[in-house]
């Protein structure tokens, strides 16, 4: 029988009644193979014997000693009991509260196992917390501590709630088993686990949680993982070779570009680079397919479009739009929703991502107007409402004469506004819709949603990119992403979809200049600054900190090299003492986000030349006259967020200048931050070292975006392992 297949309630087990059982459900363990699924979450050794003198290593020990002296402290119901040990070499005091019994149980000359974390206090090594077991009444001690330790064992340390102990916990775990372990079958091919070299499943568990060193449980926890690697990649080849198969076309054979798409191409006043033009031919293709696998889509002609005149802009009750678009709406081709695609169908499921500025944008917008001229509607969904306006008023700009009605979408449009919005998009007459999670909103219904995409994809959940894709009548999904993945890791975090990259930027573009600057040399900054200032181009000042904790006194010297700067502080010393000339504003995550919005929009209009921001600006904002990034305290951010900051200039054919001025408490990793930032704007080198400073599990917030849930392993740090695990999928199909 399969672990899986132990559907036994908890209940069944001896010590286990409805109490006990209702607090194990409140971990999700309601049968026996949630319960033995539950593995220990850590252990403590008592295998090793330790020396007292060795409490400074903050952990446990696990120690042989005899109890030399009783001594109480306190009076009347607060007397408490104190026992001194020595292991030969130092002595410590184990503190009884509320336990004056141990008085009997450990008398002196005993010979006691203690397992116990202790400090140094009032001029002792004591603890009040402790496990002792009596070895004997009295002998000597050197005896026993060269004897094989009968207490020796590996406690299992599992994840608890209120009411649940760790002895109910291992209890029950030891109870289930006895009943049915021996029952357990493998279900890795008899190879695998021969060649592997692993346990049976059955061994595997049990050792898991009863192990009698860790050694044998790191050989479970390999044999477990393998288990769960091998099937999570048995599972991304399979669907890796259906989406091929189903991708299958004639040598060079090319989809033409729809109408839409040709009058876009035709309005733009620079040329595609090559990447951009080979990933559009891609998800015109992969469109063209889904199109045709799904039921009953219809074939696109030039007659079902046309492509003339400007599109409506319906930005309701958000105060943007395009001024006097006012053309009639396209007339779609008419088509009933498509709500049973079949499973088996090609859908769209692919990753766009590329460094800040190379155009993914505008690529995803070439998808869309493929999908609009199919007569479906296309969603793109961004994670602020920021970032969603942005897009909106970008869509609105370059898709004006591709007659295209589009609609901005938050939670934040009035009632009036977002029923008259909602409408538009019920019946279909709003082609493309731009928001936040408004858009996947329980009363957001679409005529005929076949595109989701959704742009800085790892702040959105797992459950979040569901729901939109639920809305679809062919679930067609793009991603977009400025945050570049390491390469060693795409096929993990990205296992479900296909990846492609823009690496090329657009032409005329001249890299930025990094500029590393020691505390001292703010002025010199400021003075560089002030040049591209009074040429008239702009720069942001990013900070730390928005403001002081309520705890600090305020900053007497704002140089002060042991204080973090915030922005606060230094949006009054640069608009007052530095650039009293120039207009500077302030921008932060506390500030209303309508607020945000004019200030924003001030300073794409130029009546703002110097923002003063934390991070808040650092996706999401595209203003090209801006040539100057001042990052100060650099070394308080990460690699990612100082490549995303640079990335906010630089954007035309301007020379931009990025300064990162840093303090003097650099840490190692900080100096490897700072020299990566100075010798490279590649995005994706920037990536692959963030990953080796860091780790895997914290790079763009790829653990908190729900992509890996596999049990006890996790493919971002098991990455050998993973790999042996798709090497042996892979012989198996081969040999089948």
């Amino acid at each position: 029988m399969k672990l899986k297949e132990l559907e036994n309630s908890v209940e069944t087990l001896p010590g286990v009644g409805p109490s006990t059982a209702s607090n194990f459900a409140k971990l999700n363990i309601f049968k026996i193979s949630d319960l033995l699924l539950c593995y220990p979450k850590n252990y403590e050794d008592r295998t090793k014997k330790l020396p007292l003198k060795d409490f400074s290593t903050g952990q446990k020990i696990h120690s042989i000693v005899q109890v030399i002296a009783h001594e109480w402290f306190g009076y009347g119901r607060m007397r408490t009991l104190k026992i001194i040990v020595t292991d030969g070499e130092s002595q410590a005091s184990l503190v009884c509260f509320n336990r004056p019994f141990m008085e009997k149980t450990l008398p002196v000359d005993s010979i006691v196992a203690v397992t116990a974390k202790y400090t140094f206090q009032y001029g002792q090594i004591q603890t009040s917390s402790f496990d002792a077991e009596r070895l004997a009444y009295g002998g000597t001690l050197q005896d026993f501590q060269e004897m094989a330790d009968p207490t020796a064992k590996v406690l299992p340390i599992y994840p608890l709630t209120s009411g649940l102990t760790q002895n109910q916990f291992r209890k029950a775990v030891s109870s289930a088993l006895k009943m049915y372990a021996k029952g357990i079958d493998d279900e890795l091919p008899s190879d695998t686990i021969q060649n592997q070299k692993l346990m049976h499943k059955k061994d595997a568990v049990t050792t898991i949680h009863q192990g009698q060193n860790l050694l044998q449980i790191e050989d479970a926890r390999r044999t477990i993982k393998f288990e769960e690697l091998y099937f999570f990649q048995e599972q991304i080849i399979r669907q890796s070779r259906e989406r091929n198969n189903a991708a299958v076309k004639p040598k060079n054979e090319l989809y033409d570009l729809s109408p839409r798409q040709k009058k876009l191409l035709s309005t733009l006043p620079f040329e595609l680079t090559a990447d951009q033009k080979a990933i559009i031919n891609t998800l015109n293709e992969e469109i063209e397919l889904s199109e045709k696998s799904a039921a009953g889509a219809p074939q696109i002609s030039a007659a079902d479009t046309t492509a003339a005149g400007a599109g409506t802009a319906i930005m309701a009750g958000t105060g943007v739009g395009a001024a006097g678009a006012t053309s009639q709406l396209l007339d779609a081709p008419a088509k009933a929703a498509t709500t049973n695609v079949p499973t088996s169908a090609f859908t769209l499921a692919r990753l766009v991502q590329g460094d800040v500025g190379s155009g993914k944008t505008l690529v995803a917008f070439f998808a869309a107007l493929r999908i609009i001229d199919w007569g479906g509607q296309v969603v793109l969904l961004a994670p602020t409402e920021l970032l969603a306006r942005q897009h909106a008023e970008n869509a609105i700009k370059v898709l004006k004469d591709s007659n295209v009605n589009v609609s901005f979408l938050t939670g934040n449009i009035n009632s009036k506004g977002r029923n008259n919005l909602l409408a538009s998009i019920k019946t279909g007459n709003t082609h493309l819709i731009i928001g936040t999670h408004a858009v996947f909103s329980r009363n957001v219904q679409y005529a005929n949603l076949q595109l989701a995409i959704i742009d800085e994809q790892h702040r959105f959940g797992v459950v979040q990119r569901n729901l939109i894709k639920e809305k679809c009548t062919i679930p067609n999904i793009l991603m977009m992403s400025a945050t570049p993945i390491p390469q060693t890791l795409a096929q993990v975090v990205f296992s479900n979809l296909d990846v492609s990259t823009i690496k090329s930027m657009p032409k005329g573009r001249l890299p930025i200049q990094t500029h590393l600057t020691k505390p001292g040399n703010e002025n010199i900054v400021y003075e560089t600054v002030r040049k591209e200032l009074n040429q008239g181009h702009q720069a942001y000042f990013v900070y730390p900190m928005i403001e002081n904790d309520e705890d600090d006194e305020p900053s007497q010297d704002l140089f002060d090299s042991k204080k973090i700067k915030n922005a606060t502080e230094m949006y009054e010393f640069l608009s007052r003492e530095v650039y009293p000339q120039f207009k500077c504003a302030l921008i932060h995550s506390k500030i209303d986000e309508a607020e945000q919005n004019q200030i924003l929009d001030d300073f794409r209009q130029n009546k703002i030349q110097v923002i003063v921001a934390t991070t808040v600006v650092e996706v999401g904002v595209d203003v090209p006259n801006a040539t100057c990034m001042v990052i100060e305290q650099a070394e308080r951010f990460g690699l990612a967020a100082l490549h995303q900051l640079r990335g906010r200039v630089g954007r035309s054919s301007l020379q931009s200048h990025c300064f990162l001025i840093y303090g003097n408490s650099l840490t190692k990793i900080g100096k490897e931050r700072l020299k990566a930032m100075f010798e490279t704007t590649d995005g994706f080198k920037i990536a692959e070292l963030d990953l080796k400073l860091r780790g895997p599990g914290e790079v763009s917030g790829i653990q908190q975006s729900g992509y890996l849930s596999l049990g006890l392993s996790d493919p971002l740090y098991d990455k050998e392992l993973l790999e042996l695990a798709r090497n042996e999928v892979l012989s198996h199909q081969i040999q089948g």
